[in-house]
Parts: C-alpha cells; sequence; structure tokens
C-alpha cells in the first residue's frame, strides 16, 4: 500500500515536473493559436486577434510586481487601444477565486480571462508576471517572465504598432469551392 501512494506521488511530481517545464513558444516564429475564455464567458481567439498587436499577460493576486504592472498595463492600454493594441489579463489558477476580483475587473478596461488554452503560454519557469506580445501578423515578437515598466514597453510596443496591419485574405467563390469538392 506504501509503495503504491509512493508511485501515485512520484507520477503526480512527474507530470507537475513537466508541465512546468513546458518550453514557450519561441520568439521570432508564429505564435501558437490560442483561445481565451474571458471573464463574460465570451470566447476570443488569436485568429480573431489578427491585425492587432496582442499582448497576454500572466499574473497573480499575491505577486507584487504584479499588482504595479497590472495598473500600467491598463492605462497603456485605454492610450493606444484605438491604435490596434489588445492586452489581455490571464489570472494563474493560484489567484484567488474569480468572484472576489469582479470589482477589480469592473474597474480594468482589460479584458480579463479566465482561462487560456493554447501550447506554451504560461508563466515562463512558474514566474508572475509573464508577457507574451504578438505581433499584428501573428509572430511572436517578446515572451519573458518579468514586469513591464513604461520605457520597455514602449520599446517593446511603440515599434510594432507602427507596422501596418497585414493584408486581409481575400477568399474568391471559385477558391471556395475548390476547397469544398
Amino acid at each position: 500500500m506504501a509503495f503504491r501512494m509512493f508511485g501515485w506521488a512520484a507520477a503526480a511530481a512527474l507530470m507537475l515536473a513537466g508541465a512546468a517545464m513546458a518550453k514557450p513558444p519561441e520568439v521570432g516564429q508564429a505564435a501558437p493559436p490560442f483561445e481565451l475564455t474571458l471573464i463574460d464567458k465570451t470566447k476570443t481567439t488569436l485568429a480573431e486577434q489578427r491585425g492587432h498587436v496582442v499582448v497576454l499577460n500572466f499574473w497573480a493576486t499575491w505577486c507584487g510586481p504584479c499588482k504595479r504592472e497590472l495598473p500600467l498595463l491598463d492605462g497603456y492600454y485605454r492610450a493606444m487601444r484605438d491604435n490596434g493594441l489588445r492586452v489581455f489579463a490571464v489570472t494563474t489558477e493560484d489567484s484567488v477565486p474569480i468572484y472576489q476580483l469582479k470589482p477589480l475587473f469592473a474597474a480594468m478596461a482589460i479584458p480579463s480571462a479566465r482561462r487560456l488554452k493554447g501550447k506554451g503560454y504560461a508563466p515562463i519557469d512558474g514566474a508572475v508576471p509573464t508577457n507574451f506580445v504578438i505581433d499584428r501578423a501573428g509572430v511572436l515578437r517578446y515572451a519573458k517572465a518579468g514586469a513591464f515598466d513604461l520605457d520597455e514597453l514602449n520599446a517593446v510596443l511603440i515599434p510594432l504598432l507602427n507596422e501596418p496591419a497585414p493584408p486581409a485574405v481575400a477568399v474568391s467563390a471559385t477558391t471556395i469551392a475548390a476547397a469544398v469538392r
């Protein structure tokens, strides 16, 4: 019996270690697809965000640097959203329950996510805050643990916001008919 309990504990530890060691997406490569379930239960995907600069911010309620960074990101988003910036705050599972965060979410302009499905998107090395920045064409341009400050936000985001949005993919009726056959 003790051996079986040890076996289960060892298997659980290996699974957790494997999850913690999952490689983040690679900067300079196409960002892996994701699906966010927002606090209001709506969903959005990376494909729906094409043409925008996207910041995925992983944070926790117990994290001091997160508490300083989140208001900065919210203010930055308010100022730059009309220029194509999208910021999503992804609360980690070790934060307080979602219902306790409703007053915070109501005060923020940043959409808050209750769940993210996507390969490799998680706090890097378990550290929060962690930020991923995806350009208008869907390329991962930044992936780093640690809080942004205003200078770093400007250095990372302003060049991306100044890039033109990629052209929309035009699909003809002939292409659709050929694909259906």
